[in-house]
């Protein structure tokens, strides 16, 4: 049940007050209105014949319908933002700036409300919700520091009277496409580091929830976001394809499933865009015999099982050192403690997971994993929930015994299941995790620090915890997931989120001395000659 409710269905609908979340944000997903487009600072009603239903995952209630955007509309949005492009672009890097700040402060506002969002449309919990839309705004935070982190760089006299700089300047038009999971993180992540550096944005968030990235753009609206600068396409495959093929949009950002990504980045590079593209995952905890028992057990429940699972950096995947397997049953005690529930409700640690399609899966390759000889140490998979039977719900499961050639470890389960490996020594682990394609993150448990030194310098991972579960950096460090989990060159937020917005000019420029000579002022009468 909502938490409270407000004038988000007019909002979402074209409306032009922001305010607090009541009553109408339920009329809104419950009466099946349709989700606009956001094009050139207008929320707007599709002409399309093609619609997709979004639905609540805790019900599978039908809550709104999003379009397939048309070509037309594609184009008018992409035609806005060129538009908007040489404007913005000619902003003060202070007046840019300003903007930042000013979203900063309506998104921290505005918390609640897009978090009850997410939870509708999404299933996460509220707790989990308000964490994501969090770490979301740090990201616009760090975007408020523009002024140093567009800085350039500068050689005087790099010989005699010639000096050489270089200055960053925009891209033009880039384009963000958003996944299903975070609704308002990776939105954040994307169009508040593009439009600072001084480009316009095309974003497409993901047809299942674009509830809150739209509530997003009432804010951008209302922090001073020019129209035309950030502007809103729904749909499948076709706004995809239309993103990678545009010859105007210069710059795709893109987090999501191994298929889309591998095909955004080759088409996109294909036709000379900047890409980067964040894929999947097999994260893996490392369990020493030495760690903390009681805290290495809490971090690995939370890391597998929030977000039910849906999380690119979920720890799906422990692998126990030793002596440490024997901790397997406590594991299964403590998960059995966690609460399956609608994200709204008090006490919920986990809600449901996105679709019937996606529950279907996870439970089938936790069945090929028991075909295949696993264990299933705690099975989730029939799990029912009072008030929300129709919901895609999955109580926490652990498969123990697995091993490298199963399927349910070569593939990434994206769900409420962790699976368990025994090994004798670190260097078994390790071998296991360079073996393994993905490189998004890790983890190691111990108290020892040569220990933890080696497994950080001989594990190829992107992301290491040491003791630390899910190792998303902080947004003045970038997010440095490797090999299957990433392609491009230039990874999201940081410095290098920074250096992908921008292209540099060098220029190097000769000025004599000895010219200054005919500039010197004279006070004699002027002569006619």
């Amino acid at each position: 049940m909502l938490r409270s409710a407000s004038s988000f269905s007019r909002l979402l609908c074209g409306g032009k007050k922001t305010a607090p979340l009541a009553a109408a944000c339920k009329r809104f997903y419950g009466d099946g209105s349709n989700t606009k487009l956001f094009i050139n600072g207008e929320f707007v009603e599709s002409k399309t014949d093609r619609w997709i239903d979004i639905h609540n995952p805790a019900t599978n209630d039908v809550i709104s319908r999003a379009p397939e955007t048309t070509l037309d509309e594609m184009e008018s949005a992409v035609a806005a933002a060129k538009a908007a492009f040489p404007a913005w672009a000619d902003q003060s890097i202070l007046s840019r700036q300003q903007v930042m700040f000013n979203l900063q402060h309506l998104v921290k506002k505005h918390m609640n409300e897009i978090a009850d969002i997410i939870t509708m449309d999404t299933g996460k919990t509220t707790a989990d919700a308000l964490g994501s839309v969090q770490r979301g705004l740090q990201v616009v935070e760090h975007a408020c520091s523009v002024t140093t982190l567009q800085m350039g760089e500068t050689v005087s006299q790099i010989t005699k009277d010639m000096d050489t700089y270089s200055y960053r300047v925009p891209l033009g038009v880039c384009a963000g496409i958003t996944p299903f999971n975070f609704p308002a993180m990776v939105p954040l992540w994307m169009f508040p580091m593009a439009l600072v550096c001084g480009n316009t944005m095309i974003l497409k968030p993901s047809e299942r929830n674009p509830g809150s990235t739209m509530f997003i753009m009432k804010l951008a609206q209302e922090a001073g976001v020019p129209e035309g600068c950030v502007n809103v396409i729904h749909g499948t495959v076709d706004p995809v394809r239309f993103i990678c093929e545009h010859p105007d949009i210069r710059a795709i950002s893109f987090v999501g499933s191994d298929t889309a990504g591998k095909y955004i980045y080759e088409t996109g590079s294909k036709y000379g865009k900047r890409v980067q593209s964040n894929m999947g995952a097999k994260n893996h905890g490392v369990i020493m015999p030495d760690a903390n028992k009681e805290n290495t057990i809490n971090q690995l429940v939370g890391a597998a099982f929030g977000a039910a699972g849906q999380r690119c950096m979920a720890l799906t995947t422990a692998i126990f050192v030793g002596e440490s397997k024997d901790w397997i049953p406590d594991l299964v005690a403590k998960a059995k403690q966690l609460q399956v529930n609608e994200g709204h409700q008090p006490g919920a640690d986990l809600g449901p997971v996105i679709s019937p399609a996606s529950k279907e899966r996870i439970c089938n390759l936790v069945q090929s994993g028991v075909e295949e000889g696993a264990k299933v140490e705690l099975d989730g998979r029939d799990v029912v929930v009072k008030g929300f039977e129709k919901g895609n719900f999955i109580a926490p499961t652990i498969v123990s015994n697995v091993t490298p050639e199963m399927t349910c470890y070569k593939e990434e389960i994206f769900g409420p299941v962790l699976i368990t490996m025994n090994v004798d020594t670190l260097d078994d682990a390790i071998d296991i995790v360079n073996s393994n394609p993905y490189g998004n993150g890790t983890a190691i448990f111990t108290n020892s620090g040569s220990v933890a030194r080696k497994y950080q310098h001989k594990v190829d991972v992107g992301q290491i915890g040491v003791n630390v579960p899910i190792p998303v950096p902080l947004p003045m460090f970038s997010f440095t997931g490797s090999r299957g989990s990433f392609l491009g060159d230039a990874h999201f937020y940081g410095k290098q989120g920074i250096n992908f917005y921008l292209e540099v000019k060098t220029i190097t420029s000769l000025w004599r001395d000895e010219d200054a000579e005919t500039l010197k002022a004279t006070t004699a009468f002027p002569t006619m000659k």
